[in-house]
């Protein structure tokens, strides 16, 4: 399982603040002798000081970083939501024009009022923020009720895209 981002960031953080110091370490300890066993320790002591600092304030690196990206969370947990609200128009707007294409009386629906139910139905499903799957059981659906020819294969399609929504929402 992959760890939260924060979490991510602060072992970055940890392994080059460690990387530095050791290298830090290792510079002091040859520039202030010529030998290596100076910079040998000086690098062991700059690498484990760093280390010992980035765990030790893994705390507050953490909780900054989660505060630094909560506005992030909150933006897309919205826009989910907006979508998954916008899925329930789309079955609305498909389900007007259905009624609109097949009409229970004959004559009940004028074909400006069918035009303007199609309209709206394909603007609802050309909405961007709608998921993948629900875009292309709407395109279906408007397909089969286009063709105007069998209700029940619009009946079809539009139980199809009812599903697909109920899916999306995590109703399976």
């Amino acid at each position: 399982m992959t760890p939260p981002l924060p979490v991510r960031l602060h072992l970055m953080i940890t392994f080059m603040m460690a990387l530095a110091g050791t290298f830090a370490g290792a510079s002091l300890g040859l520039a202030l002798s010529s030998g290596r066993i100076l910079a040998v320790v000086g690098a062991v002591a700059g690498g484990l000081g760093a280390g010992i600092w980035a765990l030790l304030s893994r705390r507050q690196v953490v909780g900054f970083f989660q505060e630094l990206l909560r506005p992030v969370r909150e933006i897309s947990r919205l826009r989910d939501e907006k979508a998954e609200a916008h899925t329930g128009n789309v079955v609305a707007g498909l389900y007007m024009y259905q009624a609109a294409r097949f009409p229970l009386a004959q004559g009940g629906v004028s074909a400006a009022e069918c035009e303007a139910r199609r309209t709206v139905a394909y603007q609802l499903s050309a909405y961007e923020g709608l998921p993948r799957q629900v875009q292309v059981a709407a395109a279906a659906a408007l397909e089969a009720i286009d063709q105007g020819k069998d209700a029940e294969t619009a009946a079809e399609a539009m139980s199809e895209l009812r599903v697909t929504v109920y899916e999306h929402r995590g109703g399976l």
